[in-house]
């Protein structure tokens, strides 16, 4: 055996060149779940009820605002009508156009709030109908409802159809059930346009303006525009303070049944969310908003029309958040 001197030479083996595929696992740091924080402030600050000290506060400063608005105008034309009769005379004029205007408005929010009332007793006769199942007082409610679309073009047809047939039914039910196919399904079929329209909105703002709370200030006005619109689709045509007050109704509904906060399950059901809320938070909290503002729809036509909805009549929002958001966080079907 002979001894080798010289460099041993020992093969050792290729380190894997560097790339994105030999890369280690990008860890899971926990990142926060999407859960439509801006739909429900939104909510809270609708819903809130101010307490009874803030009300006599606020009553007592608008008291006192009036008070000194009045004495004022009043010191400021009787000074004026010494001075100057004619300046004087004029300023009377312009103040009585100021209270006219105000009388107008007062009249104008009481006869929303009316409007609204109608629908209210015509929901809940409706319902006593259906419950007792008295025919007489069910046609008593359909003839009221198609006086009430009278002036509706788009439903000429309908309401002469139903004003033909209307005879012919012989159960509250299935009388109803005529009324809602000749003289609601066009208003439900708008009224779920307004919606697809007001989610789309706000699930489009949270996820692409990235401004502190824009999305909550967005949220509140398309929800109170979404309502409005609703009402009016409707028939309950509502003033600044008719709208206000029903939106607290539609929304203190949803809080007091848990409508307002939705799980991932939601999410993933409306559009993927889950995912989207692992790739982008801000596309996670649009879809849940989305889909919020779906629910809020869906409860304002509740609120609004004139019958409850029949058998399968009701929308579903996962539907019409899909059809909201169709190509705006996912593809189409």
């Amino acid at each position: 055996m002979t001894d080798r001197k010289g460099p041993v030479l020992i093969e050792l083996e290729e380190a894997p060149e560097p790339g994105p595929g030999n890369a280690p696992p990008v860890p899971d740091t926990g990142l926060p779940v999407a859960s439509g924080q801006a739909m429900q402030t939104m909510a809270v600050l609708a819903t809130r009820r101010s307490s009874r000290l803030a009300r006599f506060f606020w009553a007592a400063v608008l008291a006192l605002f009036g008070f000194v608005i009045s004495v004022t105008a009043w010191s400021f034309v009787t000074g004026l009508l010494a001075a100057n009769p004619i300046l004087g005379w004029a300023a009377t004029g312009l103040v009585g156009l100021v209270l006219l205007a105000l009388l107008l408005i007062a009249l104008k929010e009481a006869a929303a709030f009316s409007r609204l009332g109608r629908l209210d007793h015509l929901r809940g006769e409706a319902e006593a109908a259906l419950g007792t199942g008295d025919l007489t007082a069910a046609r008593d409610v359909a003839t009221r409802l198609s006086a009430l679309y009278r002036g509706r073009a788009e439903l000429r047809l309908g309401r002469e159809t139903l004003d033909r047939r209307m005879g012919d039914v012989f159960d509250a039910e299935s009388l109803f059930a005529l009324v809602e196919a000749e003289l609601l399904v066009p208003l439900d079929l708008a009224a779920q346009r307004e919606v697809e329209a007001a989610a789309r909105q706000v699930a489009t703002v949270t996820a692409l303006v990235p401004i502190a709370l824009a999305d909550v200030v967005t949220a509140l006005t398309v929800n109170l525009r979404m309502i409005r619109r609703i009402a009016e689709i409707y028939g309950g045509r509502s003033g600044t303070l008719g709208a206000w007050r029903l939106t607290r109704a539609v929304l203190a509904h949803l809080v007091a049944t848990g409508a307002v906060a939705v799980g991932d399950d939601m999410i993933g059901s409306v559009a993927g969310g889950s995912v989207l809320s692992k790739i982008s938070r801000r596309f996670g909290e649009g879809v849940i908003n989305g889909a919020l503002t779906a629910r809020v729809g869906v409860a304002a036509m509740e609120v609004c029309r004139p019958l409850p909805f029949g058998d399968n009549r009701r929308p579903g929002v996962t539907t019409l958040v899909r059809r909201a958001l169709t190509g705006l966080f996912g593809q189409k079907d």
